[in-house]
């Protein structure tokens, strides 16, 4: 990892300050604390207080994949003095119901990311559904999505044809990888993937087999891992935290715990390149601004009675529609509420200088 400078400059006694501070990439996102490596090193770093008071949301604050400018304090310890901008962004509404960002807001998943690997196993929760949610927040954050189909040593070769045809003509531009880490199926092509000096995530729900791909690819079992459970079928949280490994060839991974929910962002962008079948169609209806739900003359309503449009694709396009647009919504409401907030205070403060004057 190539070690740089970033300058900072500012202003103290009226003179101009200049701070040359070493660049780093967070490798590890714990509570409050942050694993940061460069050539130099690794350091446990946090964030300054300046940078806690400016955060306007969680999106204010380091990731997994960020590169920031840090001053280094000894052998072990640093500061996050900046967040240098991020090339590509993986996010996800999160219901975080503290009070310092309120309810609804994005949790940033990974940055910096080339490819997004969204991992489904055959033999448990098997979603095409799922598999659109993620593509759609990889896609909208500018990040290249590729499905991997894991454990197929669980099923029949027949039933496992009958899975991929269905992905296949649901995801007609995006590349499949089945894998399997028990007879090391698909294992070289997804090892033939990864090229040097691109960074890459596995996203998927607990127990679909991200954390033993990783180590397979890393050649150690590094990660620790743990089977299904037997009384609910679901998979438990081995991994706990976002976490970056290096692999000999100079690639970089992420493996994250595994996500239940998949909520949308502000990913409009993301939707309609997903959808884009669907998004030609819409240019074609009667009205500019409709919903696809009930309106005459809708294209796409006849191309899913037709049967030219797959009613379950449909079906998720238009929950997709609907989420993210009340995430929208909701952005919107908070930010006229912060204007409403800021006349407030500013009238107040004019109030409190006019009763001195008084004085």
């Amino acid at each position: 990892m190539a070690v740089f400078c970033y300058i900072e400059s500012y202003k103290m006694d009226n003179k101009i300050k200049i701070e040359y501070l070493d660049i780093a990439r967070v490798i590890v996102e714990y509570k409050g604390v942050y694993k940061v490596k460069n050539k130099k090193g690794e350091y446990l770093a946090k964030i300054t207080g300046k940078q806690m008071f400016r955060a306007f949301s969680r999106e204010d604050y380091p990731a997994v994949g960020d590169f920031v400018a840090i001053k280094v304090l000894d052998g072990e310890h640093a500061t996050i003095e900046k967040i240098l901008p991020r090339k590509t962004v993986i996010k996800r509404s999160h219901g975080d119901k503290s009070r310092t960002f309120g309810k609804n807001k994005a949790q940033i998943i990974a940055t910096n990311i080339d490819v997004a690997f969204i991992v489904e196993s055959v033999d448990r929760d098997f979603s095409l559904n799922r598999f659109e949610r993620y593509c759609t927040l990889a896609s909208d954050g500018g990040v290249k999505p590729v499905i991997v189909l894991n454990k197929t040593d669980l099923i029949a070769k027949e039933e496992l044809e009958t899975k991929l045809a269905e992905i296949k003509n649901r995801f007609k531009e995006i590349e499949i990888i089945k894998t399997s880490t028990v007879n090391d199926e698909g294992l070289r092509e997804l090892k033939a993937f990864i090229e040097k000096d691109k960074t890459y995530c596995f996203l998927g729900s607990s127990g679909v087999g991200k954390s033993s791909l990783i180590n397979k690819l890393l050649g150690k079992n590094i990660i620790k891992t743990e089977d299904i459970s037997l009384r609910t079928d679901r998979g438990k949280h081995a991994t706990t935290k976002r976490e970056m490994y290096f692999l000999e060839n100079g690639a970089i991974v992420i493996d994250n715990p595994g996500m239940r929910e998949v909520g949308m962002t502000d990913a409009s962008a993301g939707i309609n390149s997903l959808f884009d079948e669907i998004t030609v169609l819409a240019k074609q209806c009667k009205f500019a601004d409709c919903t696809h739900i009930n309106e005459p003359g809708c294209q796409v309503l006849q191309a899913m009675e037709s049967g030219q449009l797959d009613a379950e694709k449909y079906s998720n396009y238009i929950n997709l529609k609907k989420e993210n647009e009340y995430y929208e919504m909701t952005e919107l409401e908070k930010r006229k509420k912060d204007r409403q907030f800021g006349k407030f205070i500013k009238k107040t403060k004019k109030e409190l200088k006019d009763f001195r004057h008084k004085d």
